[in-house]
């Protein structure tokens, strides 16, 4: 038995691997990430209706709401949303 109280015994299979455990250190390896203007980015999801610029303007309403006049332009499929959307959206290549 090891000085921590735990046998090293038991099958790997049993145990497990330390991949197989999602932590916050390991969460997200492998996956495709979001480039950071993507709505789904760092910089991009500010603009949504959660973020903290398109939550303001949704607060504001009016032609800041996501369907007025300015504000649906900043969406996903409005003029400048979409044309960021399109030019430097997506998604970037795998992590490690």
């Amino acid at each position: 038995m090891s000085s921590h109280g735990s046998s090293n015994t038991g099958s790997k299979t049993s145990t497990g691997t330390a991949s197989a455990t999602t932590t916050p250190a390991n969460a997200g390896l492998g996956e495709d990430k979001p480039r950071a203007f993507d709505a789904q980015g760092t910089i991009g999801k500010q603009f949504t209706e959660q973020g903290a610029l398109g939550g303001v303007a949704q607060k504001i309403g009016g032609p800041f709401d996501k369907e007025g006049t300015v504000g649906k332009q900043f969406t996903a499929e409005g003029g400048i949303g979409g044309s960021v959307q399109s030019s430097m959206g997506g998604t970037k290549g795998r992590s490690n």
